[in-house]
C-alpha cells in the first residue's frame, strides 16, 4: 500500500465557531455535507465535523509546520472574539513552536522546524 495523504476530522463543540477559527488561520473552507467541512490550506487539508467528545477533543493534538513562525504568530494573536487560548512562540529543541487550543480544546502545535 502506498499513501497518498491522511486527513483528520477535527471535532467541534460549536460547529460555526470553529468554522470561524479556521477561516481565521488562513484555511479556505468547503461544504462537504451539513455536519461536515473541508478545510485547506496549501496542500494541508482537515475535516471539520459537527461532532464532539470531550475526551476526545481535549486529547486531540495536530502540528502544522509552517515556514515561517513569526508571520504564524501574528495571524494566531490577531484571532479576537473566539474561545482560543495560545502560548508565545516557545524554543523547543528540534524547532519554534505556538501552542494554541482551538474553541473544542485541540491543541494546535504550530511549528517553524530547525533546518
Amino acid at each position: 500500500m502506498q499513501a497518498m495523504d491522511i486527513r483528520v476530522f477535527v471535532p467541534s463543540k460549536d460547529y460555526d465557531e470553529s468554522q470561524c477559527f479556521y477561516q481565521a488561520l488562513g484555511f479556505e473552507m468547503e461544504p462537504a455535507t451539513g455536519d461536515l467541512s473541508i478545510f485547506s490550506n496549501g496542500n494541508c487539508t482537515f475535516f471539520l465535523q459537527r461532532f464532539y467528545n470531550e475526551d476526545f477533543a481535549s486529547n486531540l493534538m495536530l502540528q502544522l509546520i509552517v515556514s515561517d513562525i513569526q508571520e504564524a504568530f501574528v495571524t494566531v494573536s490577531s484571532i479576537e472574539g473566539l474561545n482560543v487560548r495560545y502560548e508565545p512562540i516557545k524554543l523547543e529543541p528540534w524547532g519554534k513552536v505556538i501552542y494554541l487550543w482551538g474553541p473544542s480544546g485541540e491543541l494546535w502545535h504550530i511549528t517553524e522546524l530547525n533546518s
